[in-house]
């Protein structure tokens, strides 16, 4: 009897053991799990966090929107008998604490009063090579030449085709894509858009199979001007938005002057 007792005893602790074991075994492999899960969820938590950084960091802010209303010579009624701007500056820089910012991988998201268009910055691929020769910007023979070399030419907006902008230093110059970046050193530019091209006006640029302004049909030409409205969302390299609505004045009083969009 004593013997069947004693053998009885030592099959229960072998079944508690085996049942002891797996338990060991089953929280073992949960705890690794968990452990794998852990660690994953930091490092999104991580790389969420970094994008998160960049798109607050990395934004561009517009500090200034300003437009000029239109003049011409030769007795011909300006922008302001007509209601139309000759150009659209907009005073970009970097947000506080952000690092360098690419302008020349920056894209303008635009909806204007002639439909959508993406734009983006105009400027030749070499560093020799003039603006008047760049893609985006088209000087004709004969007309004033606009070269980055020369810091005596100013930019001129009119050269600014479809489906670009351009970027002009604080001498008035176009400034070359490579060197169109905001830094510490170079905190603000100015953004050039041509307001008389797609998506803003009707008239269509060189690109386009269009001339220069026919100064003899100005009213035909379909211009962004008085109370004239569009949105413009500047996306940086880091995929940060800048969202930017320019509001012309009902009015233009003077030909040349500057206005507040």
């Amino acid at each position: 009897m004593f013997a069947n007792e004693s053998t009885d005893r030592g099959q229960v602790g072998i079944g508690t053991l085996i049942v002891f074991i797996a338990m060991v075994l089953v929280a073992a492999i949960a705890a690794g799990v968990l452990i794998n899960t852990a660690g994953m969820l930091q490092t999104q938590a991580e790389a969420t966090g970094e994008e998160s950084t960049d798109l607050v960091s990395e934004q561009i802010e517009v500090t200034s929107e300003v437009g000029i209303v239109s003049e011409y010579d030769d007795g011909i009624d300006g922008g302001a008998d007509r209601g139309e701007l000759s150009e659209i500056r907009l005073g970009v820089t970097g947000a506080p604490g952000a690092d360098d910012i690419d302008l020349n991988e920056t894209i303008i998201q635009v909806v204007a009063p002639e439909g959508q268009e993406n734009l983006v910055l105009a400027g030749p691929e070499d560093e020799d090579e003039s603006i008047a020769d760049a893609e985006g910007i088209d000087v004709p023979t004969g007309d004033d030449t606009v070269d980055t070399n020369d810091a005596d030419e100013n930019a001129l907006p009119r050269h600014i085709e479809s489906g670009y902008f351009a970027v002009e230093d604080d001498d008035g110059n176009f400034v070359q894509p490579s060197e169109a970046v905001l830094t510490d050193e170079n905190s603000e530019f100015t953004i050039l858009i041509n307001p008389k091209v797609d998506p803003f006006g009707e008239h269509d640029s060189i690109s386009d199979g269009g001339t220069e302004l026919d100064l003899d049909n100005l009213d035909d030409e379909d211009v962004f001007g008085e109370g004239d409205e569009a949105t413009l969302d500047i996306v940086s390299p880091s995929g940060a938005t800048s969202q930017v609505e320019l509001r012309s004045p009902d009015l233009y009083t003077e030909d040349g002057e500057a206005v507040r969009l």
